[in-house]
């Protein structure tokens, strides 16, 4: 079985209720930790609560992460 841990998050809100939020994430099972970047989308219900919709995770390398961060801002 695998536990989450979040560790750090961040979003924004942006349209009618919807909301992308960036997080560290810490995956812990019997064999061991392994930290990663998630990336979800979702929305807010009336009540208030989040609901998430899609989610994409990313490695903590380096080079990984600079090459998303320099891509998305040359799109």
């Amino acid at each position: 079985m695998v536990e989450f841990e979040t560790i750090k998050s961040e979003e924004i809100k942006f349209g009618n209720s919807k909301f992308i939020e960036v997080a560290r994430k810490k995956a812990i099972s019997e064999d061991g930790e392994n930290e990663f970047i998630s990336v979800s989308s979702g929305f807010f219900t009336p009540e208030g609560e989040k609901r998430y919709r899609k989610s994409f995770t990313v490695p903590l390398d380096e080079s990984v992460r600079k090459f998303i961060a320099e891509t998305l801002l040359k799109v």
